[in-house]
């Protein structure tokens, strides 16, 4: 029980502390619409199940042991939130929720684009590796490794789609889109920062 207890409260603090999830789910919901915000909460809940599976595997072990894995990693996660950010900060499209119904992205292209935001985070990866090895015992049943990640994941899905319903709501839509040039450049420097944060990243088990 303390053992999940454990898991549980380091979950929900990773989740609802700030950063590429957060800003992304915000842009997408406020632009396109809970529904494009939605799809891309599934999309981070699915990638915590990348970084779950390594984990479990110790696949984890080998990242942590190899700087170049480690490093490869990094530099994909930082250049994919360098490229959210610059297109959001060079954004000159001006919406109304009207223009916004006709430019929504397609339902695949806002599950991956949650999806890649967390998969290649290794921000998340340090999350749930620091979890499973320092929380979870050595002898803990694979069933119960398992059913931890899914909690993980159903936390993210739980939390981001609370942040998606909340900015998707049509007044906090219409009040963003009418500052929305300033909105997506301020988005776009928050992702651009936190991508190349990662460069700082270190792995410590």
């Amino acid at each position: 029980m303390n053992e999940l207890i454990a898991v549980a409260t380091i979950t929900i603090l990773a989740v609802i502390s700030p950063g590429p999830d957060f800003a992304m789910v915000t842009r997408n919901s406020y632009a396109f619409g809970s529904r494009t915000g939605l799809l891309s909460a599934l999309g981070i809940a699915c990638g915590v199940q990348v970084h779950v599976m390594y984990t479990v595997f110790g696949i984890a072990v080998l990242i942590a042991g190899s700087p170049l894995l480690f490093m490869t990693m990094k530099v994909l996660g930082t250049s994919y939130l360098i490229y959210l950010g610059y297109k959001s900060l060079t954004n000159k499209t001006v919406l109304t929720l009207e223009e916004a119904a006709g430019s929504v992205p397609s339902p695949f292209a806002a599950f991956r684009m949650g999806f890649l935001t967390n998969a290649l985070n290794p921000k998340t990866m340090l999350f749930v590796v620091a979890t499973y090895s320092q929380v979870v015992q050595p002898g803990s049943p694979l069933s119960h490794n398992f059913a931890y990640g899914l909690f993980m994941s159903a936390a993210h899905w739980v939390w981001f789609s609370i942040v998606a319903l909340f900015f998707a709501a049509p007044t906090m839509r219409r009040r963003l889109l009418k500052q929305q040039s300033v909105v997506d450049k301020s988005i776009g420097i928050v992702l651009i920062v936190l991508g190349a944060s990662l460069a700082f990243t270190k792995v410590v088990i």
